[in-house]
């Protein structure tokens, strides 16, 4: 049996190993951080883009503001391939049952964001053929706010999720959120 000053010093011992183990070259870290760290930097987004935030979307890849470099290189055009929709613009009601089926076909884990003043809460278009908020169809993770929101915004709003996967988000008291768990929807 171990004693308690024993094990204090077993536990000093072995923090001094892993400090001079680190100062080589050698990393430790859990099964779980990084398994979040590889899915924080390939997060592949489906197209869905319904209005003019599309068009800020698509600016997001260019050569200006370059999303390819936080991991979002590519925009699928299936759902299959995807694991992260980003809904820019307007959604019709007659659209909502289809961006559904199309969220529902993107494996897990899979997260959502909500592009623009349109999607998130309906902007300037209150009448009864728009969904007033994306999240009463798909659960939203981050929202990017603007009409449009530029290329810059959504490079952010992305960033913010890759911190979210990884469990490296604060809230506005800078108390550390969960990570996101966006495989445990139903």
């Amino acid at each position: 049996m171990v004693e308690g000053g024993d094990q204090v010093a077993l536990k000093d011992l072995f923090e001094r190993d892993v400090q001079e183990l680190e100062r080589e070259g050698i990393l430790f870290t859990t099964l779980e951080k990084l398994v979040a760290w590889g899915r924080s930097n390939s997060l592949w987004p489906a197209t869905f883009g319904l209005a003019c935030c599309a068009i800020e979307m698509m600016a997001s890849t260019d050569a200006r503001n370059d999303l390819a470099r936080f991991g979002s290189e590519v925009f699928r055009a299936s759902p299959r391939q995807a694991d992260v929709m980003i809904v820019a613009g307007r959604l019709s009601k007659k659209m909502a049952p289809v961006m559904r089926r199309v969220w529902e076909q993107m494996p897990d884990p899979k997260w959502v964001i909500s592009m623009g003043a349109c999607a998130s809460s309906g902007g300037m278009f209150n009448n009864y053929a728009i969904v007033q908020n994306v999240d009463s169809v798909v659960p939203v993770d981050v929202y990017v706010p603007g009409c449009p929101p530029r290329p810059e915004a959504l490079i952010y709003a992305v960033m913010q999720l890759q911190k979210k996967v990884r469990g490296q988000a604060r809230n506005e008291r800078g108390e550390k959120l969960p990570p996101v768990a966006a495989w445990r929807r139903g």
